[in-house]
């Protein structure tokens, strides 16, 4: 049994006192999700699975329930409960943290490197446009943990490209590095504490949000100018030639060496967005996203990262409703329904291709407002397949 804390139990009251939510309602962020998308994302996660588990990436389950952690990535965006023990429990907001643990616990010494993928909802209490406003969403994904080199990196662009091509998506490669722009704005003199500041406005490209910061932190003009100089760098490899030119110190240069060579071993087109660095801290190397025409959100997502301990890992996820939607347009029709008689019937449709569904009484009267409100046009019995209703029999064959 859960209990629930004061706060809660507060936030449940002054729901109450506003209005009662209707019978029917489901609460903001979340979704119903009805029969075709449902085959459509368990077919893509079975496709994708397949995939990953050929590339040598095992799968493994992990809870969705967590102890909650002031130091979790996640910790103020999650959904947080109390156990009848009085522990603060939290529902699971991200895979990579999650993870993490696992590792430490069940594969302490490996071997390394340490191939895993994953699949399953995650929740946050408070709505992102990044997600898309769901609180509630699916992904699937993939961990490469403890290794740290070009070719492991390159592996990963490897096999997000081929997840992508396997369930038919076109959608160019985007790599970061968020480290380069911090190394670059220390080396112009720029304090921890603003280039903390400025990191958001960069990776938003908000050119006007820079001026105003660098007004206020009173920052030099040539300083200025490297801030929106950092926003531009976006486009093809010719990114990397630029921002050689602005790296001065060692940290800087080794960010765009190691790019190059992530880029050689990958051998296929990228693009650079070496401005992106909203998430600096929390990535340690290159990061990459996917964005597929249509959709304005990255389908994939992933990067490097350093686990507890100091364990190098690297992953991407998925999310699922957005893969859906990008592939919504593309759904292949689905097999034609019959309505099955008997067990026979039932079993003989379903060899020949067709779902079939049991009749659940005699009374053919029933049975026929029924295929008339599902679009069922024909009936199976015995290993005969014949028009709804209708006495007239035909052998029932794949594609009918």
């Amino acid at each position: 049994m859960l209990r629930v804390s004061a706060p809660v139990r507060a936030a449940q009251n002054r729901t109450v006192s506003r209005s009662a939510p209707a019978p029917s309602a489901i609460p903001e962020g979340t979704r119903d999700v009805l029969p075709p998308e449902w085959a459509q994302r368990e077919h893509l996660r079975a496709r994708l699975s397949a995939l990953f588990r050929g590339w040598g990436y095992r799968g493994v389950e992990l809870p969705s329930l967590e102890f909650a952690d002031p130091a979790h990535p996640q910790d103020r965006r999650a959904f947080k409960l109390i156990d009848s023990g009085g522990q603060v429990l939290a529902l699971r907001s991200e895979f990579t943290t999650a993870i993490g643990r696992l590792v430490r616990l069940r594969f302490p010494e490996g071997p390394f490197p340490l191939r895993l993928q994953y699949s399953g909802r995650l929740w946050l209490r408070t709505q992102t446009s990044e997600l898309g406003r769901l609180r509630e969403f699916n992904q699937v994904g993939v961990e490469l943990v403890g290794v740290d080199t070009p070719q492991s990196d390159a592996e990963l662009l490897h096999l997000a490209a081929a997840a992508l091509a396997e369930v038919g998506v076109s959608a160019q490669l985007e790599l970061g590095f968020p480290g380069f722009v911090d190394a670059v704005l220390e080396d112009a003199g720029v304090s921890e504490d603003v280039r903390d500041a400025l990191h958001d406005a960069i990776d938003r490209k908000s050119g006007a949000d820079l001026e105003l910061m660098a007004t206020r932190a009173a920052l030099a003009p040539e300083v200025t100018r490297t801030l929106h100089d950092l926003t531009d760098l976006y486009g093809g490899p010719e990114v990397l030639d630029d921002a050689a030119r602005m790296a001065r110190g060692e940290r800087a240069q080794a960010a765009v060496a190691h790019l190059r060579a992530v880029a050689a071993h990958y051998g296929g087109p990228l693009l650079f967005d070496l401005g992106v660095s909203r998430r600096y801290g929390y990535y340690t190397g290159v990061t990459f996203r996917a964005y597929a025409d249509g959709l304005n959100q990255p389908v994939l997502g992933g990067g490097r990262y350093a686990l507890d301990g100091g364990l190098p890992g690297a992953g991407f996820a998925i999310g699922l409703e957005r893969l859906t939607g990008v592939l919504a347009p593309l759904l292949p029709p689905e097999p034609e329904v019959v309505l099955a008689l008997d067990l026979e019937g039932a079993l003989a449709a379903r060899a020949a291709g067709f779902t079939a569904e049991l009749a659940w009484t005699d009374d053919q009267a029933q049975l026929l407002a029924f295929c008339a409100a599902r679009g069922i046009r024909r009936w199976a019995r015995g290993t005969d397949l014949f028009e709804a209703g209708s006495s007239t029999t035909a052998r029932p064959r794949s594609g009918a």
